[in-house]
């Protein structure tokens, strides 16, 4: 069953979901706007893959279902722990009809509904995730060795497989690029990543040399060190604001910024 959903609004935007009869959608915990009264709503520690498994069963057999239950549960709060994700979901299921429910992100910007066929995984960066239809499996993905040293942003992924509808969220405006349609490969600002489908290779590379030119781009360039590279033929999404750099506005706005005019590694870090 495909699930209904609207995305409204336009610099803050919120995503209005409507559910039929048993349908069920779960969303990071803070994600929730608003219910139909006829709409339940459980918080659960346990992701979507096995939030319905049975527990049941008697003796030796049911505790030992108990049991990986338990420990399936505890590797993924475990895993969304280390990520600095929110540690449950909430459950939102409709009863005695149709029943409507709204998500919205955390920052000024945009929602994507991404369909996925079962096919192709999605990966974003940490905090994308909004919501879900029960048929969509949430998961964390440690990007390893020298990328996630390098990276920062982009040592950990949410990744998400299965089939049906995940929205996700960003800040300020979203576009949509194929890096086959630039030579097979773009460089992007490791902040501006927002999603990316299964099949695109994803890394980190040094701005410049350890010349001149390579300390000028990363001092007073605003890049810092490092840019996200992204490789292959698939869609990818990036986002028009950092958070890094609405933190530094922010602050700014306040009279702490200690930013000044060069940016890159003189540049203020929120936190």
């Amino acid at each position: 069953m495909t699930l209904q959903q609207e995305i409204v609004g336009n610099a803050m935007q919120m995503a209005v979901v409507s559910l039929q009869p048993g349908q069920t959608v779960y969303c990071e915990a803070g994600k929730f706007l608003f219910k139909t009264t006829n709409m339940t709503m459980e918080t659960r520690l346990s992701g979507p893959s096995n939030a319905g498994q049975p527990t049941g069963g008697s003796g030796a057999a049911g505790m030992g279902g108990m049991l990986r239950q338990a420990m399936g549960t505890a590797m993924q709060v475990g895993q969304r722990a280390l990520a600095g994700e929110s540690l449950a979901f909430q459950y939102f299921t409709s009863t005695g009809g149709e029943g409507t429910v709204g998500f919205a992100g955390v920052l000024p910007g945009e929602m994507r509904a991404l369909e996925l066929d079962g096919t192709r995984a999605w990966f974003a960066e940490k905090d994308a995730f909004v919501a879900a239809e029960s048929t969509v499996d949430f998961g964390i993905a440690f990007q390893g060795g020298r990328t996630g040293r390098s990276g920062g942003e982009g040592f950990v992924l949410e990744k998400f497989t299965g089939r049906g509808t995940v929205i996700i969220a960003g800040a300020g405006n979203f576009i949509d690029l194929n890096p086959a349609d630039f030579g097979g490969r773009i460089e992007v600002d490791t902040g501006c990543v927002v999603a990316f489908e299964e099949g695109i290779q994803y890394g980190v590379q040094r701005v410049g040399g350890l010349n001149r030119q390579g300390l000028m781009n990363a001092v007073f360039g605003g890049e810092g060190l490092s840019l996200a590279t992204l490789e292959g033929n698939g869609r990818v999404i990036l986002q028009s604001l950092t958070i890094e750099s609405l933190a530094n506005a922010l602050k700014k706005a306040q009279g702490g910024d200690k930013q000044g005019p060069t940016g890159g590694l003189f540049s203020t870090h929120a936190g």
